[in-house]
């Protein structure tokens, strides 16, 4: 018998209207099935904007390294210099 058999075995316990920590919490929906209790979850209504998305390139060690000293040297992180190195080649290969 599976764990999953065995949750659908078990009646269904009312979900505690406080949980004493995070990892309770954690405790009781591991050991339950949150479409068992449906009727008491109630829908909210939500919207996201999206700011930005990030992609991941491979840059080669030698790169990173001199990217991350000169980053330094700026106070900045590594992401803002490339962003700043990679919009300044553009513009300049544009112009």
């Amino acid at each position: 018998m599976s764990d999953t058999d065995n949750l659908r075995d078990n009646p269904v316990k009312p979900i505690p209207e406080d949980f004493e920590s995070y990892e309770a919490a954690a405790s009781f929906w591991e050991t339950h099935d949150t479409t068992d209790y449906l009727d008491d979850f109630e829908a909210v209504p939500f919207e996201s904007a999206l700011q930005k998305r990030h992609f991941e390139v491979k840059i080669d060690e030698d790169l990173i390294e001199r990217l991350h000293r000169q980053a330094d040297a700026q106070s900045i992180s590594i992401s803002q210099l490339v962003n700043q190195v990679l919009r300044n080649k553009l513009e300049d290969a544009a112009a």
